[in-house]
């Protein structure tokens, strides 16, 4: 039987979560828990599962000291323990959907063919498909959100960032001829002791304003 979280204890780490507007610089994500919260990403669902993403993560301080300015000037790139930056792809094509579909069948350890009918088929819904970057920049979005729960799960700090320049991202990972480009960024950490931020309540509409039954 799998392990649970009490209800009340994952209320408890998403009130506990906030987005850090200063990290404490001295403080790292040990291997062990970094290494969970990568397979947190990793196992993020996606639309028919085609995984349209790359995750980039900084830890080089060199690169790092760099981002603050094509990043608003926030410092959080800089200070946290590790900047991802969510990259989505720009196109889904035959030649991916193609290699996703040898994937599933070597994972499944299917018969050869036996995802042809399902490739078929993917491949014309893809086809249909206007701008496969606002698509794919969607799914980015649910590995974002993912990492964001993972992490206050692990009592590790997080700030979701689109207050970044994305073209400036994309020239100094060399991501400009790239299949992939900068979509939204995420700074992890620990938050600062002075950080006034952690201690704010939470605002948030009334759950009779946000939450609807039928």
């Amino acid at each position: 039987m799998m392990p649970e979280i009490a209800p009340d204890q994952m209320i408890e780490q998403l009130r506990w979560r906030y987005a850090v507007k200063r990290f404490d610089a001295t403080r790292k994500i040990d291997e062990e828990t970094w290494s969970a919260l990568e397979q947190s990403l990793i196992l993020t669902p996606s639309s028919y599962g085609l995984q349209p993403w790359k995750f980039i993560v900084i830890t080089d301080q060199e690169l790092k000291d760099q981002l603050p300015a094509i990043s608003w000037n926030q410092k959080q790139p800089q200070d946290c323990s590790h900047m991802v930056i969510l990259a989505g792809r720009k196109v889904v094509d035959t030649a991916y959907i193609d290699r996703y579909m040898k994937s599933v069948v070597v994972t499944r350890q299917l018969a050869a063919d036996a995802m042809d009918g399902y490739r078929n088929t993917l491949v014309r819904i893809v086809e249909q498909i206007p701008n496969h970057l606002d698509w794919n920049a969607r799914q980015v979005y649910i590995a974002l959100g993912q990492l964001m729960v993972a992490a206050a799960m692990l009592g590790v700090d997080t700030c979701p960032m689109e207050g970044i320049d994305t073209a400036a991202y994309d020239k100094i990972l060399g991501l400009e001829d790239d299949v992939f480009t900068s979509v939204v960024g995420c700074a992890v950490g620990y938050r600062h002791p002075d950080d006034l931020q952690a201690s704010a309540a939470k605002v948030r509409f009334d759950r009779k304003e946000l939450v609807e039954y039928r």
